[in-house]
C-alpha cells in the first residue's frame, strides 16, 4: 500500500504538512482576530454607555431634587402643594426628559421636617429585599410627605429604581435596576405661613 493513498505512514506525514500549511496561511487571520475581539469590544462599548446613561439619570435626578428643595425653601411650594401624591407626580413629570415610563411606581419620595440639623443627620437608610427602608436611629420609618413651616429644618430624600437597559449586565448585578438617590437637607426662608 502506497503512502499516498491512506497508509498508516501516509496520514502522518501529511497532517504536519497541513498544520504547517494552516499556520503559515494568513489569509482571514484579520477576520479570526476580528471576531476574538469583537464581543469584548462590545461589552465594553454597552458598558461605558450605559454608565454614561445611568450617570446623566443621577444628575438629572439631583438637579430636580435640588430644585424643589429650593421652591419649598423659599415658599414658592407650600404643604398643600406636595400633599399626597403631588410631590411624587411633580417629580415624575420633571423626569420624563430621561425616563421614559414607570416613574410612579419605581420612585419613592420622602419629605419630613426636623428640630435641628443634627437630627436631620440621624436620618439614613438601607437596602433589605431589593426596598429602601428608611432609618431614624436605628428605628425603621415609614415614606412620608410632610412640608415644613416658615424656619424649619427640612430634608428631602428621593430614590428611584433605574432601568438597567443592558441585559448582559442586569444579569450580572442580579436585577435589572439599581438604585439613584437624591438627597436635600435646608432650613426655611421666613416666608409668610
Amino acid at each position: 500500500m502506497s503512502k499516498e493513498f491512506g497508509s498508516a505512514d501516509g496520514h502522518k506525514a501529511r497532517r504536519p504538512r497541513f498544520f504547517a500549511r494552516f499556520l503559515r496561511d494568513r489569509r482571514g487571520s484579520t477576520a479570526i482576530e476580528f471576531g476574538i475581539l469583537a464581543i469584548p469590544f462590545a461589552l465594553l462599548v454597552f458598558a461605558i454607555l450605559e454608565s454614561c446613561i445611568a450617570f446623566a439619570g443621577q444628575e438629572v435626578l439631583s438637579n430636580i431634587t435640588d430644585d424643589v428643595a429650593r421652591r419649598l425653601r423659599t415658599g414658592q411650594l407650600r404643604a398643600a402643594d406636595v400633599a399626597g401624591d403631588n410631590l411624587k407626580n411633580m417629580i415624575c413629570a420633571k423626569l420624563e426628559i430621561i425616563v421614559s415610563q414607570d416613574c410612579p411606581n419605581q420612585l419613592d419620595v420622602d419629605l419630613r421636617q426636623y428640630t435641628t440639623f443634627a437630627a436631620a443627620a440621624s436620618a439614613g437608610f438601607k437596602i433589605q429585599a431589593g426596598q429602601v427602608v428608611l432609618t431614624n436611629g436605628g428605628a425603621n420609618q415609614s415614606f412620608s410627605v410632610t412640608a415644613g413651616a416658615a424656619e424649619s429644618k427640612n430634608m428631602l430624600r428621593v430614590f428611584y429604581k433605574w432601568p438597567i437597559m443592558t441585559d448582559l449586565l442586569a444579569q450580572s448585578m442580579g436585577g435589572n435596576r439599581t438604585l439613584h438617590f437624591a438627597s436635600v437637607t435646608w432650613q426655611n426662608e421666613p416666608f409668610d405661613n
